[in-house]
């Protein structure tokens, strides 16, 4: 991920192997991570059961909220991609009981992996 695309709050992908020593102790027996986008300090983590969302809070960072989202929790997503003026792709997930979806925002064609995983597990 480029420091322009930090910058304008666009996810980038994350190293997994990092974030799994990180996760550890979050984990179920045997669950995995497929992917992770990182979004400035917080994290986007899709594991083969759910979605999780870590929110690095302080001005160090050390304090974090972890947000776990089942798959079979999520009632919709949509993406919209890049075009010619509005350089950023968005993906929206619907989760039964909230009334807002949660947004992300990638650069263009990062969306692409958070689609196919969404479509496998929602689907």
């Amino acid at each position: 991920m480029g420091l322009f695309s930090t910058l304008l709050g666009h996810a980038g992908e994350a190293d997994t192997e990092a974030i799994e020593a990180e996760f550890q102790s979050l984990l179920a027996p045997q669950e995995s991570i497929e992917k992770a986008f990182k979004l400035v300090r917080d994290l986007i983590v899709f594991t083969d059961r759910r979605i999780v969302l870590v929110d690095k809070q302080g001005v160090t960072g050390k304090k974090r909220e972890y947000l776990s989202l089942p798959y079979k929790q999520v009632t919709m997503f949509s993406v919209e991609t890049a075009g010619r003026a509005d350089l950023d792709s968005d993906v929206k997930v619907w989760v039964r009981g909230a009334t807002e979806p949660f947004v992300w925002k990638f650069p263009s064609g990062g969306e692409d992996d958070v689609a196919r995983l969404l479509a496998a597990h929602v689907l």
